[in-house]
């Protein structure tokens, strides 16, 4: 073999060694990428896809949670929609629960925010205080709340009487129980006045400074500047309080148990009362699976039309028209 083939050989075999090399180096990435990621993987396979597809499955038999599951069909539904005296009084009570909690969330976190972003000694105290009751235990918050509303001993009866004013049996009145569980969500208004701050810190000053040159007041300021470059925060934020607002439970479990009547007996509490708090008489998990997945249809409805016209009130740079 001539000196010219040992060479064009010797080549061609460091080059297949280094393609070797690669595909094993690129081997050895793909390993350990996904090794790395193996934990994620498996707990959302066991803890968000598994619950998912046996959930899908338990919504069409009838099933206690200590049998068999026996399958059914659309028994469970058919039932649900047609022959469940509660379970329309609860969409009603959720869907007022939503009405009313997500625009007093929107309305009193933005002015939250717009109070405290000035540039004064001591607003970082205030935010600090405005934010504090979102970090407190939540059924710790409840049981105080509970203790503020009872109708004999409680702060607010305490406080009317001392101005001389009607009291009131609050959660266990028809006509105060639902604005009084209400009171107790906006609690929690921290968390959207610290998102709308970040908001209102994002628009650009030149935008106030061009304000102030023309002559804009402050209301117009806000409603011709402020308020429109916040629409796409708002519309996160209209679908992070509905979303919450469909699910709220804690406050009604602690508070008014669904009562009085079904005032306040909202679909998580339904869903509760039918596949655990009544669970040694009447186990109705298949049944509670069902519900769970009309809150899901409902909320993602909701959401879908939310997003569906969004476009006709958000915002949009110029950059994104």
């Amino acid at each position: 073999m001539t000196a010219t083939g040992v060479a064009s050989t010797a080549s061609v075999d460091r080059g297949a060694r280094t393609r070797a090399r690669r595909r094993s180096g690129a081997v050895r990435a793909f390993l350990t990428g996904h090794l790395f990621i193996l934990p994620g993987i498996l707990g959302l396979g066991l803890l968000v896809v598994y619950p998912l597809v046996t959930s899908g499955y338990h919504a069409f038999t009838d099933w206690n949670g200590l049998t068999p599951a026996k399958w059914t069909g659309l028994k469970n539904f058919r039932y649900l929609l047609g022959h469940d005296p509660t379970f329309w009084p609860s969409v009603r009570a959720t869907l007022l629960f939503v009405v009313i909690t997500v625009p007093a969330m929107l309305a009193g976190g933005l002015a939250l925010a717009v109070l405290v972003n000035r540039s004064l000694r001591g607003v970082r105290i205030f935010r600090t205080i405005f934010y504090l009751p979102v970090v407190l235990p939540s059924i710790a918050v409840m049981a105080l709340w509970k203790y503020v509303y009872d109708p004999q001993y409680g702060l607010a009866n305490q406080v009317l009487k001392t101005l001389h004013l009607p009291t009131s049996m609050w959660v266990g009145s028809t006509r105060m129980a639902m604005p009084a569980v209400v009171v107790v969500g906006l609690w929690g208004v921290g968390s959207t006045m610290m998102i709308f701050l970040a908001g209102l810190q994002a628009v650009p000053a030149e935008l106030y400074e061009a304000a102030q040159v023309d002559g804009a007041g402050p209301i117009r300021t806000f409603f011709r500047i402020t308020l429109p470059m916040l629409t796409p925060i708002l519309l996160l934020q209209v679908v992070l309080q509905m979303n919450a607002a469909f699910q709220t439970f804690n406050q009604i479990a602690i508070l008014t148990k669904g009562g009085p009547g079904t005032t306040t007996d909202v679909l998580m509490y339904k869903i509760y009362s039918d596949g655990f708090k009544n669970y040694l008489s009447t186990p109705q998990l298949g049944y509670a699976t069902a519900e769970v997945w009309m809150l899901f249809l409902i909320v993602m409805v909701v959401t879908a039309i939310t997003l569906r016209f969004s476009s006709i009130w958000v915002y949009a740079g110029e950059g994104d028209k």
